[in-house]
């Protein structure tokens, strides 16, 4: 918790954006891990947005897309281990029906 405080502090200081491959890249923690534990996502999520700050249309807009982005590719994803799955699943199908 404390390597990543620090970490956000210092990207803020240098005047640099608060990410989460940022992040892991100066922890060594992963990015799955930074996603999935709650309190260090909150953490960088703070200190992403600090408090009063007031995003505009615009960067509301450029999130949204970009949010839009990785839902997409996320859907693609599991679309395709789906395939792969169905896939697997006809072949152990096939081969135990040849025993």
């Amino acid at each position: 918790m404390q390597a990543v405080r620090t970490a956000c502090t210092e990207l803020l200081r240098a005047g640099e954006r608060v990410t989460f491959p940022k992040i892991a890249a100066r922890t060594g923690i992963s990015r799955a891990t930074l996603y999935r534990q709650r309190q260090l996502r909150e953490l960088i999520d703070q200190h992403r947005h600090p408090a009063g700050e007031t995003l505009t249309l615009t960067a509301l807009a450029a999130q949204a897309d970009q949010l839009q982005q990785t839902l997409d590719a996320l859907a693609a994803k599991v679309r395709r281990h789906e395939e792969q799955l169905r896939r697997a699943g006809s072949t152990q199908t096939r081969a135990r029906a040849r025993r």
